[in-house]
């Protein structure tokens, strides 16, 4: 008697953000711009169709002015692929009991930028048994993990809960407050150090802001991730200030928001700056705690305003990027989020075996 071969199962991880392009031209600036707008913009802001062109390319040709004439260059692209190569071998070297029962595939895609996050969704969801979509951002709301599961529940519909798992949740895992304050402290300029007990020393911990309120002065609809921004910054605060190593005598919020749509969370990067330069602060270093890859908005945006405060000692600290420790770390995650898919798709298989009991 030949034994039955049972097929190997293949899962797909998804490693997804935003996007930017990395190479800086107009005429690959323009399809960002308007997928934006498409995906993000109009979730708080009702954009008539024939304006997305006109204000996408607006927006395209301001960045791309600014962004040539300081000499910058988006890394998040660059950065995204490395911590998916991390990813992966992280995973790899895991000894994992579900990498030797499946095959799993470890990939880069984004939003706004190609590859495409939909797009790859609806070329893998018949290549493969299920597929885990990690956001790169720790804090989810409509307008940053949320378009991951918009995008998910476009392409796939009610198919969604059995195929595709989106990762949540990030920012309230404790180890990863772990990994962020070790990697806060070691990386901690000599400047920095040498002025514990000289002077105050500020930090300013850097995410993106929210909307408090829409244009007319209501909750938003959309789910904003207010209140976990600040139970994350709550928790980060509070560790930080309890740390053996801790040399700050505060550490504040820095967000950063948009322009447009309503009010936004108030506590912003400009003051937190101003506030620390008015009480006298020597020294402020800057973090982007809410973001797990350095861009536009973090390493150009955000370091410019510190630089342009003119602390006597300052520094930005880069994000968590490709470390070993947050690949590793993930790496857990990820294989935690396999397991519950295909425990998930089992339970499904077994309730479609069991037979029907013919009504009375």
């Amino acid at each position: 008697m030949v034994d039955r071969i049972v097929r190997r199962k293949r899962y797909a991880v998804v490693v997804t953000t935003y996007g930017e392009v990395d190479k800086l031209t107009i005429r690959n600036l323009w399809p960002s711009s308007r997928r934006i707008l498409r995906v993000v913009t109009r979730q708080i802001v009702k954009v008539p169709t024939a304006l997305i062109y006109f204000i996408a390319d607006y927006r395209s040709t301001k960045h791309y002015i600014k962004w040539k004439l300081h000499r910058y260059r988006s890394s998040l692209i660059a950065i995204n692929r490395a911590q998916t190569k991390t990813l992966d071998r992280a995973l790899k070297a895991s000894g994992s009991e579900f990498l030797a029962e499946a095959d799993v595939r470890v990939v880069d895609a984004y939003y706004f930028v190609p590859p495409y996050l939909d797009e790859m969704i609806e070329a893998m969801r018949t290549e493969y048994d299920g597929i885990v979509v990690v956001p790169m951002i720790p804090v989810e709301s409509s307008f940053s993990c949320g378009v991951a599961c918009q995008m998910v529940m476009d392409v796939c519909g009610e198919n969604t809960f059995a195929l595709v798992k989106v990762m949540s949740k990030l920012w309230s895992d404790d180890a990863l407050h772990r990994i962020y304050i070790d990697h806060l402290f070691s990386g901690l300029s000599g400047d920095v150090r040498t002025m514990k007990g000289r002077g105050k020393i500020g930090l300013v911990l850097v995410i993106h802001g929210t909307l408090v309120k829409d244009r007319h002065g209501n909750t938003p609809k959309v789910f904003t991730g207010l209140e976990e921004t600040i139970a994350f910054f709550d928790a980060m605060k509070q560790k930080i200030m309890g740390d053996a190593r801790n040399l700050f005598s505060d550490v504040r919020q820095g967000c950063i928001n948009h322009s447009n749509g309503g009010e936004w969370t108030s506590d912003t990067i400009e003051k937190a700056l101003s506030e620390y330069k008015e009480e006298g602060y020597e020294a402020v270093v800057m973090f982007p705690y809410g973001f797990f890859a350095d861009n536009s908005e973090t390493e150009y945006d955000a370091n410019l305003l510190l630089e342009k405060a003119r602390f006597p000692v300052a520094q930005y600290l880069r994000c968590i990027n490709d470390s070993p420790a947050f690949g590793h770390w993930l790496a857990e995650k990820v294989l935690k989020e396999l397991q519950w898919l295909e425990d998930l798709q089992e339970m499904y298989e077994r309730l479609e075996k069991r037979p029907v009991e013919p009504k009375l």
